[in-house]
């Protein structure tokens, strides 16, 4: 069974900066890629930005140029740097990953951490 845990988020200003991690843990033979997604009270949730393996990144169009994801693929752990933050960043934010198993891959999610942003 893979897992991943999350740790990071709180309350900020905005303008402020937090930092949310995941780390994943379990029997797998990769877990690809890593990514974060949100969802806001009352919205669907959407996709933040996503990394592979080998580096390559996606972001929402809402958060490039302010939020940094990162990943450390001998640890399995995904970080997103979040600075220069908005009251609409204000979102239960999960971890997500691709996990590679011997019967398939597994899409597999943390249990969410609350970010708030006060304004």
């Amino acid at each position: 069974q893979v897992q991943l845990v999350e740790s990071g988020g709180g309350l900020v200003q905005a303008g402020g900066s937090l930092r949310l991690s995941c780390a994943a843990s379990g029997t797998m033979f990769r877990i690809d890629p890593m990514g974060w997604y949100r969802q806001a009270p009352g919205k669907q949730r959407e996709l933040v930005a996503t990394v592979t393996r080998t580096g390559r990144t996606t972001y929402a169009d809402s958060v490039k140029g302010r939020f940094t994801i990162a990943r450390d693929n001998a640890k399995n752990t995904v970080s997103l740097e979040m600075n220069s933050l908005k009251p609409e960043d204000t979102a239960v934010y999960s971890c997500a990953a691709e996990a590679h198993l011997l019967n398939g891959i597994r899409p597999t999610w943390g249990q969410g951490t609350q970010v708030t942003v006060s304004s």
